[in-house]
């Protein structure tokens, strides 16, 4: 199993915690820059439909958030919408995927954006 630092697990219990709040399926949070957290649920209106991840990071920017430090999506896709806008604010920032019980299946670094921009580009031949 893969160990997170404190500030990580911090944003896994908040996922965690909205998706309980919401009784969906998935929930997530993120860290800015400045180290303050926001944490939401999947949101499935008739009218409104977003991801955790975009409601999140949706708070964080509305908040005033300049940055991104991390993000943590628990019981999520790799193709969560989210992840764009995350990569639009800080390319940077580290996107960690955990199943429902919190267990990390992936995380997403700056390392891999590289390689995925670069696969991105020439796909859409630039």
């Amino acid at each position: 199993m893969t160990e997170l630092d404190p500030e990580d697990n911090k944003l896994v219990v908040l996922a965690r915690g909205a998706m309980g709040r919401t009784g969906g399926t998935s929930g997530a949070a993120i860290r800015d820059t400045d180290g303050r957290t926001y944490a939401a649920g999947e949101v499935s209106l008739t009218a409104l439909r977003m991801t955790a991840l975009q409601a999140a990071v949706t708070a964080a920017i509305s908040s005033g958030a300049e940055g991104f430090e991390a993000a943590v999506v628990v019981g999520g896709r790799l193709s969560d919408y989210g992840v764009a806008a995350v990569r639009e604010v800080s390319p940077e920032a580290r996107i960690i995927f955990t199943d429902q019980n919190g267990a990390v299946f992936e995380i997403v670094d700056d390392a891999e954006i590289a390689v995925d921009a670069q696969a991105a580009s020439e796909v859409a031949g630039g």
